[in-house]
This record gives C-alpha cells, structure tokens and sequence, in this order.
C-alpha cells in the first residue's frame, strides 16, 4: 500500500471541531506511521478544544510505514498510543520505569500539537506505542490508550488479595476500575448516587455497593478509595468517619476544577496517602494491555463514525453525560 502524503486531522476552531487536511511529514528514523481504524473520546480531547491541536490521544491503528531504526513493529501490525508520546530516555525518571514523569516529556496537550489520534492517520515514536495483543478488540482497545492505563497504574501495588478497594463513581473510569481491581484479586466496593447502578456494578465484579449518602453502612473500612466520578466525595463522611481504613490511600483519578480539600487532622494521625496516577509509563502500559486481553477486562463502548458529524454526535453524548461509557470513533472503511 502507498504512503499516503497527507491527512486529515480534526481541530478546535472556534469552540467547534473541525477537519484539516494536513501534510505528513517524512518519517524520522524511529517514528512508525498508523492508519487509525478506532480512536476514544476523552474529556481531555473536550478540554482542548478551544485550543485549536490537532485532537485525539486513544488511537489504535495499523502500521502503514516504519522509519530506517524501527525493528519492534512491522507493517500491518496493530499499534496503539496517542497520550504519551516520547521523554528524554536518560533522567532519573525515565532510567527508573516512570518516564511519564520526565521532565522533557511529550505528552498530549503539551508538546506536538498538530499530531492526533482523531485522524486519518498518526505518527509515534516506536517506544510510545504498544502492540494490540491478540484477543482484544481495536475499538476495545483504544479507550484502554488512556483511560485503561490511568485505571491500571493507579491499582498497582494497592489492588491485590485481601484488601478492600473502593471505586466513587460508575462511569468511563469507574466501571475499568472495578473490572480490573476485581481480577487483581480485591474486594470491590462501590459508592454511587444511583441505585440504579447497583446490579451494573455486581455485574462488573464489585462485592458491594452503597449510595454515596449511605457510606456509614459500611462494617468494613476498604484501604483504597478510587475517585472516578466528575466531583470530590464529602471526606469527612470517608476520613472522619473511617470509611478508608488507616494507611489507607486515596487516588483521585478525575480532576475536577476547584481544589483538593483533604481533613489535615486525619490526614496526619491516620497516616492517609494521596497518590496520583497520569495514563502510565511504557512497561505498566505494555502490562495493561496483557492483563486485559487475558483476564477479559474491556471498556463499555458506543461507537461513532470517525466523521466530523460523527464526532459532534460523540461529543454531545459525552458533554450530556450520557455515554456509556467510553465513545469510540471508527474509521470508514
């Protein structure tokens, strides 16, 4: 198949989403060119929209064409990346495995702005993308780009048998992270303001679920608590009230505007801990993937074509807040 010369990318112009049609560059010694056939939705791509980027960090695709140095990925192979784009490969974060942390990171929305996965096509460094494993699904796997890895790297080291993790919030996080905590092993209690999405939620592994307004009906404090929903819980009701047990760690997923406001009182003599997790480094990526193909772990999905009017429909499903829950937008064949 021919190298296309061009493309087409989709931009914020004017608070609306708009395609470009864009020139491709000349492949770089280490950059791989991917035919996108499926890309998510995210509310970061909404955020950055009245920016004016080229738009799209959950990309899977095929590889059309590999630069001079590539030797991990071979034409036709399925790839995927989008968020984590390239680091400086010799500061302290990267020789440690946490490169996403590198200071001369590239990631989306900082650097390389006319480079998207709601495109036609996107070029990546061969040691950001990650091979799609056998078993899972492209339109599957393109929400797991960003979302998956942001769940999967926040769960490990406190996801495992024997301890109890809370999830706040059954949505486009929410509802990975139960699946994954549940087949790392924990227990999985639920904490929703619907009781509507109490058997959604059993259904998904969770062992237990209450109405955020109900937390004191806990008997057994959980040692996590994952915030996937669009606001902060009340932490009195969790901390003071010893909802998350002692030691235990809080990981807000979601970054709702305003501040994190945590009791300091609790926070230090119940020795509490607040972890961050942004998408995930190379190798716990590479692992995301794994773990979902052969533990059956995959995003709830409503597809949309890869269109301009494709994508306005996308987008307003997801500013309604009624997806469900990750949006994924498929190429024309």
């Amino acid at each position: 198949m021919a190298t296309p010369q061009d493309t087409t990318t989709y931009h914020g112009v004017s608070g609306d989403v708009k395609p470009t049609t864009t020139a491709l560059p000349a492949l770089g010694p280490k950059e791989i060119l991917i035919k996108i056939t499926h890309t998510g939705l995210c509310g970061t791509d909404l955020a950055y929209i009245p920016y004016g980027i080229a738009l799209g960090h959950e990309g899977v695709g095929t590889v059309l064409a590999i630069g001079s140095d590539v030797t991990q990925f071979a034409v036709g192979d399925r790839a995927g990346g989008g968020y984590h784009r390239n680091s400086c490969g010799h500061c302290s974060y990267c020789l440690s495995g946490q490169d996403i942390w590198c200071y001369e990171r590239t990631v989306y929305g900082e650097k390389d702005y006319g480079n998207g996965t709601i495109a036609g096509h996107y070029i990546g460094v061969e040691t950001y993308l990650h091979k799609i494993p056998e078993g899972l699904a492209s339109e599957h796997a393109a929400p797991l780009q960003c979302a998956g890895a942001t769940v999967y790297n926040a769960l490990l080291g406190v996801a495992k048998p024997g301890e109890r993790v809370g999830v706040v919030g059954i949505g486009g996080l929410g509802h990975l992270a139960v699946q994954m905590a549940k087949k790392m092993g924990a227990e999985v209690v639920v904490f929703s303001t619907s009781q509507d999405k109490e058997q959604e939620a059993k259904g998904f592994g969770a062992n237990e679920f209450y109405l955020l307004n109900e937390v004191e009906k806990v008997t057994k404090p959980i040692n996590t608590l994952v915030v996937a929903g669009n606001k902060y819980p009340d932490w009195d009701k969790f901390l003071v009230k010893s909802v998350l047990a002692r030691a235990g760690t809080i990981i807000p997923l979601a970054a709702p505007q305003g501040r994190l406001d945590l009791p300091a009182f609790q926070l230090f003599f119940d020795g509490y801990n607040v972890k961050s997790s942004l998408v995930a480094s190379r190798r716990a990526h590479d692992d995301m993937l794994a773990f979902c193909a052969s533990h059956d772990v995959k995003p709830v999905i409503e597809k949309f074509e890869l269109t301009e009017s494709g994508i306005q429909e996308a987008i307003g499903k997801l500013t309604s807040n009624k997806m469900r829950y990750r949006g994924v937008l498929v190429a024309p064949q």
